[in-house]
């Protein structure tokens, strides 16, 4: 649960590895770090989130790496944010005393976060301050693969092997003999460390506490631009930080989450490569950020997917930051993942999949692009109608849906549904600016294609809207996405009845939900996996669609219970112990967060008024 004043509580492991929910994320932008309750870094990749990681103990406590800063003999630690912002504090109590680390990836000064431009520094401040008592604090930095330390300029510069691409320099307050130093403090001193791996900032003077206000003001500048007034509100205002620590402010795009093979479940095989950007993802976000107020964001990500689709000449389900194709799907075997579930996984195979959701996902931007006063030149529609007519014969054919199922295909209910939101923004468009095309064709087939969804995946039998379009009355829960993308109205009854269908056949138990069954639907791995919690989010927004506020107001109300202290949710929750589990924080997840939040605050002002 949230809390923004939490008890201490006694550091935690599990097979030699923090529990995910012990852990806080900062970011800059450009890159993002995990930093866990017990002082140590165990995830950074730079200089970018898809870079190789220069620390990932998260996946191999031994032979990963990490930046550690704690108290030898640690007893007991609490993490919280700085309110509204990205900076995160780490109080921990040695049997003598108590320190406080503040950590951040830091922001330029005067950084304005609403515009589509960097802002990073190429930064980590790491900064220690006793608060009682004496401590013996630890300094600790070991890249991936080892590191070496020699003398330069004003601190040390850092060499990892496996990373010659990077120049490293450690700068600190007092002196360092190299990568693994103690510090005998009392109250009131301080321990500042400034890691570099920009331009070396030789005669800047260093002022890690100055790195720090500069970078919370310009995170609370930002944050003035939220428009939200609705339950768990704190939530919501921490879930727009997270999902803009996920946001490549470069590019406008947005990864699915900043790590990499952190497995669902513990022990399994599903373990995949999230630091990309999905076009869905940046779809749902788009939804999502604007109407809390951040229109500059929403703008962005919807530039960047036509921008994406533009560069790349056909429609993908997933990009590299920069709009490239993703890396080929590569096992690293040195690793032995977290909590020794292997494999570790770098790169995505799922990017080259068929997946015809992403017709619909391209056409919405376009249409919501324009909405928002953007423009289309005759070549990009050129290419968009050209995506309306492949929409138009694709929703017949298997893919691998919105699941990424590494088995054979199927004609998935959700797939074609969102090839019928393609042709209906393409003639929406079409018919808004009088373009060329064959306007009133592509309405009739997103007509007659709407129609044959609620016909032919009815079960009658089953009383559901089957996942696959030849019935057969297996439910999954992407349908609950279907009236979220305006294909089927959420009260319309054969949605109310395959509401009721999902939400008692895949309940994981309190509202959480399965997103499939693997007996029913077999996705080509092995093993079962965890309640997804989107899914659960997605029941929330139906139920109001439907007018049953009560039932809604207490889901969204338990599954906000369900995030970690410091506010981030991962993508699936163990249902038998509450656990996360994972790639964390999930981007989806906290989408979720606001956008049932403001349903929920609409539909309440609705019914009061």
């Amino acid at each position: 649960m949230h809390d923004p004043d939490p008890p201490f509580r006694p550091v935690r492991r599990r097979e030699g590895y923090l529990p995910l929910e012990d852990l806080g994320l900062i970011g800059d932008g450009a890159t993002a770090a995990l930093v866990g309750l017990d002082g140590s870094i165990s995830w950074m990749c730079l200089p970018r989130f898809d870079a190789a990681p220069l620390f990932c103990g998260l996946l191999d406590q031994a032979r990963g790496g990490h930046f550690t800063l704690a108290p030898e003999d640690l007893v007991e630690a609490r993490q919280r944010y700085e309110p509204d912002t990205g900076v995160l504090t780490t109080e921990m109590r040695s049997p003598t005393g108590l320190v406080r680390v503040t950590d951040a990836l830091t922001l330029r000064s005067g950084a304005d976060l609403t515009d589509d431009a960097p802002a990073d520094r190429a930064e980590l401040v790491r900064s220690a301050v006793v608060l009682a008592g004496n401590v013996r604090l630890r300094a600790d930095l070991e890249p991936r693969g080892g590191g070496q330390a020699r003398a330069l300029f004003s601190g040390l510069e850092v060499r990892s092997p496996r990373r010659p691409d990077l120049r490293l320099h450690l700068r600190s307050n007092r002196p360092l003999s190299g990568l693994h130093s103690t510090h005998d403090l009392r109250q009131g001193d301080r321990l500042d460390l400034v890691l570099s791996w920009g331009r070396f900032h030789r005669h800047h003077r260093f002022d890690a506490d100055a790195m720090l206000r500069g970078t919370a003001d310009a995170w609370r500048r930002w944050m003035k631009h939220v428009d939200y007034a609705g339950p768990e509100e704190p939530l919501v205002r921490r879930a727009a930080i997270t999902l803009k620590m996920c946001d490549d402010w470069a590019n406008g795009s947005l990864v699915a989450a900043p790590t990499s093979s952190l497995p669902a479940p513990i022990g399994g095989i599903r373990n995949w490569d999230y630091r990309y950007a999905w076009i869905r993802d940046a779809a749902f976000a788009v939804f999502a950020l604007r109407r809390i107020g951040f229109r500059g964001e929403a703008d962005a990500f919807l530039g960047w997917v036509l921008d994406a689709f533009e560069y790349s000449g056909r429609p993908r389900i997933m990009y590299g930051l920069h709009g490239s194709p993703v890396p080929d799907e590569a096992e690293d075997s040195e690793l032995e993942g977290y909590r020794r579930s292997a494999p570790v996984r770098w790169g995505n195979g799922a990017a080259d999949q068929r997946q015809h959701d992403v017709y619909g996902e391209i056409l919405d931007c376009a249409d919501q692009w324009l909405l928002s006063g953007g423009e289309i030149q005759p070549v990009l529609w050129t290419s968009l109608a050209e995506l309306a007519d492949a929409a138009g014969r694709a929703w017949r054919q298997p893919d691998q849906g919105i699941w990424e199922v590494r088995s054979e295909g199927r004609v998935f209910t959700y797939s074609a549904g969102m090839c019928q939101v393609a042709l209906d923004r393409a003639a929406t468009i079409g018919e808004r600016l009088n373009l060329p095309g064959p306007i009133a064709e592509w309405r009739a087939s997103a007509d007659q294609l709407r129609r044959r969804i609620l016909d032919e995946s009815w079960d009658e039998d089953a009383q559901t809207l089957s996942a696959h379009l030849d019935g057969g009355g297996t439910v999954d829960a992407s349908l609950l996405a279907l009236p979220l993308r305006h294909i089927v109205p959420a009260d319309h009854p054969r949605m109310v009845a395959t509401t009721t269908a999902i939400a008692e056949r895949l309940s994981a138990g309190n509202g959480l939900l399965y997103r499939y069954l693997h007996k029913e639907s077999p996705d080509g791995l092995a093993g079962d996996e965890g309640a997804f919690v989107l899914c659960s989010f997605w029941l929330v927004d139906n139920l109001i669609g439907q007018g049953r506020i009560e039932e809604a107001d207490e889901l969204y109300a338990s599954l906000c219970a369900r995030v970690s202290p410091l506010g981030l949710l991962s993508e699936q929750i163990n249902p038998s112990t509450g656990e996360l589990m994972g790639n964390f924080p999930q981007a989806f997840s906290h989408i979720g967060i606001i956008a049932s939040g403001v349903n929920l605050a609409r539909a309440k002002a609705g019914a009061q008024g």
